[in-house]
């Protein structure tokens, strides 16, 4: 029997939408949304997906032919935290030999150093208004390549000021792309974006694009 009829994964969800976040913000994806957390942040928004017994154990194999009857190419694997399952790693290669453009979602608290070379990996520092901000994984930032993203949630000034210390500290922007995204309903992204003008920061204000359409 091969493997991918043997591994499964917890899933939560999976479904088709735009890419709402990230360099990739506006493009069609297929999405597969794995159940369970490591972390329990202030202002997350897949709370349902958190519990590791919610969702649906599906093998590698069933979610593959989900991914080929969208007949996308790209596909994002978020959660919850993907990194969680041990399964992600084999359902990680599948997907690229399946010619898949992979885009990884993690919460930064779990070594990226088994994630293969060709996925695309969107890695949250977590801020203070969080609760979160001591679970963040530095040494994760030497993993990293060319097209990968570093995300901050800010949800108020105080978070702000923290992300800025760290873009600089850690000279971010050098070696990959560094998005500041508003958390939704507290941090005005006009407020935020005329922070970041002000301080002539090297980042990318991003916008939750699939909520402000009001799409999944």
């Amino acid at each position: 029997m091969p493997p991918g009829s043997r591994t499964k994964l917890r899933v939560y969800e999976t479904f088709v939408s735009l890419q709402g976040e990230g360099l990739a913000s506006g493009r069609p994806a297929f999405f597969v949304r794995l159940s369970g957390c490591n972390l329990s942040c202030a202002w997350c928004d897949t709370r349902q997906a958190r519990a590791p017994d919610s969702g649906t154990p599906l093998s590698i194999d069933e979610i593959l032919n989900r991914f080929r009857a969208s007949g996308l190419k790209e596909v994002l694997l978020t959660g919850g935290e993907p990194l969680l399952q041990e399964g992600i790693y084999p359902l990680m290669e599948a997907l690229l030999s399946e010619g898949a453009r992979v885009f990884l979602e993690t919460n930064g608290s779990i070594s990226l150093s088994r994630v293969p070379p060709g996925v695309v990996k969107i890695m949250d520092l977590k801020t203070p208004s969080s609760g979160m901000a001591e679970r963040n994984l530095y040494e994760n930032l030497r993993y990293f390549r060319p097209g990968d993203q570093v995300k901050f949630v800010i949800a108020d000034e105080e978070d702000y000021l923290w992300a800025r210390e760290r873009v600089l500290s850690l000279g971010l922007f050098y070696f990959t792309e560094v998005l500041f995204s508003p958390a939704w309903g507290r941090m005005d992204p006009g407020k935020l974006a005329r922070l970041i003008l002000s301080d002539r920061l090297p980042v990318r204000l991003q916008l939750q694009l699939h909520k402000l359409l009001g799409i999944p």
